[in-house]
């Protein structure tokens, strides 16, 4: 798929989306707003798979270490034909199996359970060890928060992935600037992020990560280094009062602002 084709299922992905939060009343819409041109490129362009198959043994791999971000890529899944599109409305329902963060046991398409910040990104530098021994094809991404970079056992990962030379390791590090309850500036700053993944011998990649122009060649990038990908993206991605606002990390619109916010991711797809 070319990228305009990509943007424009990027938008119905984020329509969906937030009508699955608004009629679940929660959910952590900003972060997944500002992903999901990601997952869109991944999901529709550049991974390797098969919705019939989830389990196929050469499958690409990705990890959605920001776990809580589950609606967006269950949304995808069901997009890309792992799951029926109608499921998504029992988001966060008793008995669904689109829980608040994604569960491989019950959810295929989901390579493993992530909500715990910091795990993500150790399990993706396993399975990337993993098929390198067994001299597979197959690669690994993995997307963290920014936030979710504060957590020492990413920095471990990274050295660790350096070390064994996994060029077949994509980090994608959403950069969107806030985590749950203030600015990345005002807790623990790491920006800027590239030279400290630099400096532990990665390959780094610096990009608008809610242009598709930016991201599919970034996905698509490929060296004998692991590679991390510092996407910058906006909280809240396309809806006004929501972008760049710390409160919509875990937040619900009301009425009126759904309203709003339906119009405003409308008007792309005229």
């Amino acid at each position: 798929m070319q990228p305009n084709d990509l943007e424009r299922i990027a938008q119905q992905i984020r329509r969906r989306d937030l009508q699955a939060v608004f009629e679940a009343g929660a959910g952590h819409i900003g972060g997944e707003m500002s992903a999901i041109d990601i997952l869109t490129a991944l999901y529709f362009r550049v991974l390797r798979l098969w919705p019939d198959q989830p389990k196929n043994p050469d499958r690409d791999r990705f990890v959605l270490s920001k776990g809580h971000t589950a609606c967006a890529l269950y949304v995808t899944l069901a997009k890309r034909g792992f799951l029926p599109e109608d499921e998504i409305a029992t988001f966060l329902k008793p008995h669904s199996r689109l829980n608040g963060h994604p569960n491989c046991n019950k959810v295929p398409g989901v390579e493993t359970n992530t909500g715990p910040l910091g795990h993500g990104l150790p399990v993706a530098v396993g399975m990337a060890k993993a098929a390198k021994l067994q001299g597979a094809s197959w690669r690994t991404y993995v997307m963290t928060g920014d936030g979710e970079m504060q957590e020492g056992s990413n920095w471990e990962a990274i050295m660790a992935a350096a070390q064994f030379g996994l060029g077949n390791l994509t980090l994608i590090v959403d950069h969107n600037r806030f985590q749950q309850g203030a600015a990345l500036s005002d807790t623990n700053d790491l920006a800027p992020i590239r030279p400290k993944l630099e400096a532990f011998g990665w390959d780094v990649s610096e990009i608008n990560g809610n242009a598709m122009s930016e991201v599919v060649p970034a996905l698509e990038r490929r060296g004998a280094r692991p590679h991390c990908i510092v996407a910058h993206t906006n909280k809240g991605h396309g809806i006004s009062f929501m972008q760049d606002r710390v409160d919509w990390h875990h937040k619900v619109p009301n009425a009126e602002q759904y309203k709003i916010a339906m119009a405003e991711l409308a008007e792309d797809l005229r």
